[in-house]
């Protein structure tokens, strides 16, 4: 049997990581000089609070190739097959690890590259544990996730620039100009890459722009969607509610996004997997 694991970078809320069987190795961040494993020493909300009060932006690790063989290695000694589902190796060299360690343990393990963050990434990882618990194939699996990895769109809004700022992708002066006229940006993912989407002046066009994406997505057919947030459950919400309008039997799954995603997103930021 199939069994998946993930990094828990996917943002896909605990309860249904346990309730479909996904196991997953922890992520490492670093907040003023002091380091957590994500949702093991360290909930979302509590990062998001030490991320607001930090003067500088926090740091995030891949798991080691020694943790990611360990699991490996306990799947294996029941029989079963493990097929890991990572976040984008453009993003952090999970992928990487994650190869080593299936080297490390034998090579049975599978290593898939999400080419994805947060949600993006969690949408691909429960299609493949649904279809591992009704008994599937790592082949039919993988050829379900990788037409999900083609088809998801991946919207990054950012309600704010501090953490770009803190990065130094945007100097100060940018910055304030950009609050100054309230400028506001979306992000997208393309092949793995966060890029530029669209910058928008004013709260109502930002907002009108993602409800054009989710207009765009409901023709396409699509019944999975996914929502994660740093400390905006409201917005969440509403763009859930916009989905569900539109497609009344779509599953949307609504989460908070936690660290290893949330230092780039920043406080009020939120992620769309369409």
């Amino acid at each position: 049997m199939v069994k998946v694991v993930t990094d828990s970078s996917c943002d896909l809320p605990l309860e249904l990581i346990e309730s479909n069987g996904i196991t997953f190795v922890p992520m490492n961040v670093v907040v003023d000089g002091r380091s957590y494993k994500e949702d093991i020493d360290i909930t979302p909300r509590e990062f998001w609070k030490l991320m607001s009060e930090s003067k500088t932006l926090p740091k995030t690790s891949q798991p080691s190739p020694g943790e990611f063989a360990d699991i490996f290695n306990s799947i294996q000694s029941e029989g079963n097959t493990p097929l890991c589902i990572t976040i984008s190796s453009k993003l952090s060299g999970t992928y990487q690890s994650a190869q080593i360690g299936a080297q490390l343990s034998g090579n049975r393990a599978v290593v898939f590259d999400s080419l994805a963050g947060s949600l993006s990434h969690g949408i691909q990882v429960i299609t493949a544990s649904r279809m591992a618990l009704q008994g599937k194939s790592v082949d039919e699996i993988l050829h379900t996730i990788e037409e999900c990895r083609k088809n998801v769109r991946i919207i990054i809004p950012l309600l704010t620039l501090e953490n770009i700022i803190k990065g130094g992708r945007l100097s100060k002066f940018q910055g304030g100009l950009a609050n100054i006229l309230n400028i506001r940006i979306i992000l997208h993912g393309v092949e793995g890459e966060v890029k530029l989407y669209k910058k928008l002046r004013g709260s109502n066009r930002f907002r009108q722009a993602i409800i054009d994406l989710i207009d765009e997505a409901s023709r396409e057919g699509k019944k999975l969607f996914g929502i994660t947030h740093v400390d905006n459950p409201k917005d969440a919400g509403y763009f859930a509610d916009e989905i569900k309008k539109r497609i009344p039997e779509a599953e949307v799954i609504v989460g908070t996004m936690g660290p290893t995603i949330a230092t780039y997103a920043g406080i009020g930021g939120l992620i769309l997997a369409l």
